[in-house]
């Protein structure tokens, strides 16, 4: 396992937010290019809003949406919610008025905070047939448990003094068992599930995480992911809030402004995209902009060429939205032993690791292939609507549905989705293999790997490359790099390469869409 997390990581959000308000009161909890907030101004506002949303109705356990974008107003208004034991469902901005209605049912959420629109959407118009009428409380048939939809504008701001004591009281409730957060999947087959998390749980896997993150007291992290997303919540508010650090983020990131707000907030770690720290990097504005801050651990293509890793030689942080983020892992500060490159790392503390047969459940030995189980304290609590007998095995194992290995050190390594295996002529084929060898071949930019049918019915490898800007790529040059490099069965029989700067099909949430992918290649 990887090294300890802090030690007396508080077991409830609101107990950790009452330790940095009283140890660290001045320190910057959050940054944006136009906006800030203390941890000591985080407290209080979100401790007003608090008041607030209790005089309107809410309660313990009761079940907040918000769709709102990255900023201030989205953590004090999630700190509101989370800090009196309510839950917070956070809801994407891309999602679209079906979407909406699908994940509000799921989660059963009874009251629903969100802003007018967002980037040229307007969500009272795009919502509203969802959405109860009136300014009180009300219901529509479509959406029986959502009592009410307050816009951000007219809570923002506001107070409710004779809810304040209620408040606090519920505060001093919140336990770690207490739900925390419904998140959603955003897989790309399948409709997206509600995984709920623990006080407890989600702040443990937290802690467990920051060592192989590089994630220290002093810190100031730029995640641009999203709040709605594990990447934004848990990579960047949640990651924060347990390590007494500060966050800068961006709801539409751009390269000028974020290469200011980097520059001018001193950031010491970049977690971005990986195309965005290229694009970064390559900006004409990036050889003026002081970042001789940045720590490693943050993304190589932003740090001087001199300290930057090898391709492979930092461990591939590895986690879902059911283990609350990262749960493998190696320091990213520093390179593996040349064996282990490629994989990804060793298991935190508090989550085993197994590798099990698909068919049977039985455990398999290093070395073998098999799916990934995982189980412990870090995980989550549930998935809305689905029993704990179908969600984990009898004796408490998740079955991620993760193909991968344990080497013999105890790293793991990733093959791909059980969904995503290709059964190629009888031998298996793993789409992440393919897609290494690929992204080996120069100027070789993006891959993307998938299955399809061939005229006699039976599964062939199809991939689509993506080459780096400026460069033109032969088809079958690329397919004989990787002839040297993969079986035979493995070289994919049919091959596309996209123009410059193009791209596969996505779903909202920015994951390839398989389906749409196979279609791109089978046409």
């Amino acid at each position: 396992m990887t090294a300890e997390p802090p030690a007396g990581t508080p077991g409830t959000l609101p107990a950790a937010l009452a330790r940095h308000a009283a140890e660290r009161p001045d320190r910057a909890a959050l940054v944006t290019a136009d906006e800030r907030i203390t941890w000591a101004g985080l407290d209080a506002a979100s401790r007003d809003l608090a008041a607030e949303l209790v005089a309107r109705g809410v309660s313990r356990r009761t079940r907040v949406g918000l769709v709102m974008e990255n900023g201030v107003d989205w953590a004090v208004c999630a700190f509101a919610i989370m800090r009196v034991g309510a839950v917070l469902v956070p809801l994407s901005t891309l999602l679209r008025a079906p979407e909406l209605e699908q994940q509000l049912r799921v989660a059963a959420v009874e009251r629903l905070v969100l802003v007018d629109g967002f980037r040229g959407r307007d969500f009272r118009a795009e919502y509203g047939e969802l959405l109860p009428r009136g300014a009180g409380d009300g219901r529509t048939p479509r959406l029986p448990a959502l009592r009410s939809a307050w816009r951000w504008d007219d809570l923002k701001g506001r107070t409710a003094p004779a809810a304040r004591e209620l408040a606090a009281a519920m505060e001093r409730r919140v336990r770690p068992a207490d739900d925390l957060a419904v998140l959603f999947t955003s897989g790309s087959r399948g409709m997206p599930k509600g995984v709920v998390h623990t006080h407890g749980n989600a702040l443990r896997a937290v802690a467990a995480g920051l060592p192989a993150r590089c994630v220290r007291e002093d810190e100031r992290l730029y995640i641009p992911m999203p709040f709605f997303w594990m990447g934004g919540f848990g990579g960047g508010l949640l990651t924060v809030l347990v390590a007494g650090a500060t966050l800068l983020t961006e709801a539409v990131p751009e390269p000028e402004r974020t290469l200011d707000l980097l520059a001018r907030e001193r950031v010491t770690l970049f977690r971005g995209w990986p195309d965005q720290a290229a694009r970064l990097a390559a900006h004409p504005r990036a050889a003026g902009a002081d970042l001789s801050l940045l720590r490693p651990g943050s993304l190589p293509a932003i740090l001087p060429p001199g300290r930057r890793s090898g391709p492979g030689a930092r461990a591939n942080l590895f986690g879902m939205t059911e283990t609350f983020g990262p749960y493998c892992g190696d320091p990213l500060d520093r390179d593996m032993p040349p064996d282990a490159w490629g994989s990804c790392g060793t298991s935190f503390a508090g989550v085993q690791v197994r590798i099990a047969a698909p068919e049977t459940g039985a455990g398999l030995p290093p070395g073998e292939h098999g799916e990934i189980w995982v189980r412990g304290p870090n995980l989550m609590r549930g998935v809305c609507g689905r029993s704990r007998a179908e969600v984990f095995t009898r004796d408490g194992w998740y079955r991620t549905g993760d193909l991968g290995h344990l080497g013999e050190d105890g790293r793991l390594w990733y093959h791909g989705r059980i969904d995503d295996m290709l059964k190629v002529r009888g031998a298996t084929v793993y789409p992440v293999e393919v897609e290494a060898a690929l992204l080996a071949v120069p100027d070789v930019r993006h891959a993307f790997v998938t299955g399809i049918a061939g005229a006699d019915g039976a599964e062939r490898v199809a991939a689509a490359v993506v080459p780096r800007s400026g460069v033109r790529l032969d088809e079958a040059a690329v397919l004989a790099a990787v002839r040297d490099r993969l079986s035979a069965f493995k070289v994919p029989a049919v091959l596309r390469v996209l123009p410059p700067g193009g791209d596969v099909p996505r779903t909202a949430s920015g994951k390839v869409d398989k389906a749409g992918l196979q279609r791109l290649l089978a046409g």
